[in-house]
C-alpha cells in the first residue's frame, strides 16, 4: 500500500497530478485542495490511497490525513466510488461536508455535481449511523462528560467525521458550548479551535 508520497510536480491537469519521487513518476487523482497546493508549491507531499480493481490500479491523493479519512468514509457508502469520493471532496471543504452530514442537509449535499438526492441521503444515513455507533472510549465515562443532545450531538458527529474520536470530540464540543455558542456552525467552529 502506498500511503504517502513527496516529490516534485511534473504535470497537472484538472484533478490529475504526476509527482516525481526518486526517478519515478506517480500519477495521482487528487482532491482540489491538493492540486492547488502542489501547483502553488511546484510539488510537495500527499497522503494517498491505492485502489486496486479488476480493470486497473489507481492512486488517489489527499491534502491531509483528515481529508483521506473523509474519503475512506465516503467510499464505504454503497454507490459511492473513489472518483465520486474525490468529486465530493473537491466540491466542499471538510468542515462543510461534516456539517452537511451531521445536520442531515440533503439539499446542500445533493448540489454536488453528479451526486443525486438518493446517494446524498444514503451518505448521511450511513455515515451518521457509523459515527453514532462508534464505541465509546473508556475515558468518556470516567471523565463524566455530560451527555450532549441536539446540535451538541450533531457537532460531535461532525468532528468524528473529520477523524477525531468520540471522547475528544465530546470534550471539545462541551467546551465550545460552555463559551456560550449555540448554533451548530458556531459550535463546530469553536470546538475545532480546541484541537489547534
Amino acid at each position: 500500500m502506498i500511503a504517502y508520497i513527496k516529490g516534485k510536480l511534473l504535470f497537472s491537469e484538472n484533478n490529475t497530478a504526476i509527482i516525481e519521487n526518486n526517478g519515478l513518476g506517480y500519477e495521482l487523482l487528487c482532491s482540489a485542495s491538493l492540486i492547488a497546493r502542489l501547483v502553488r508549491d511546484n510539488g510537495g507531499e500527499a497522503y494517498t490511497y491505492l485502489a486496486v480493481k479488476e480493470d486497473g490500479v489507481s492512486l488517489y491523493g489527499f491534502d491531509s490525513l483528515a481529508e483521506k479519512k473523509m474519503f475512506l468514509q465516503l467510499v464505504s457508502v454503497s454507490g459511492v466510488g473513489p472518483k465520486m469520493g474525490i468529486t465530493v471532496l473537491s466540491s466542499a471543504n471538510l468542515n462543510d461536508l461534516a456539517l452537511y452530514i451531521a445536520s442531515s442537509d440533503v439539499k446542500a449535499l445533493s448540489k454536488i455535481k453528479g451526486l443525486g438526492k438518493k446517494t446524498a441521503e444514503r451518505i448521511i444515513v450511513e455515515l451518521r449511523e457509523a459515527m453514532a455507533s462508534a464505541p465509546l472510549q473508556p475515558t468518556f465515562a470516567a471523565e463524566k462528560i455530560a451527555p450532549l443532545t441536539g446540535d451538541g450531538e450533531n457537532a460531535v458527529l461532525a468532528l468524528m467525521s473529520l477523524g477525531y474520536n468520540r471522547t475528544e470530540s465530546s470534550k471539545a464540543v462541551q467546551k465550545a458550548v460552555e463559551t456560550g455558542v449555540n448554533k451548530l456552525e458556531e459550535i463546530i467552529a469553536t470546538a475545532l479551535r480546541f484541537f489547534a
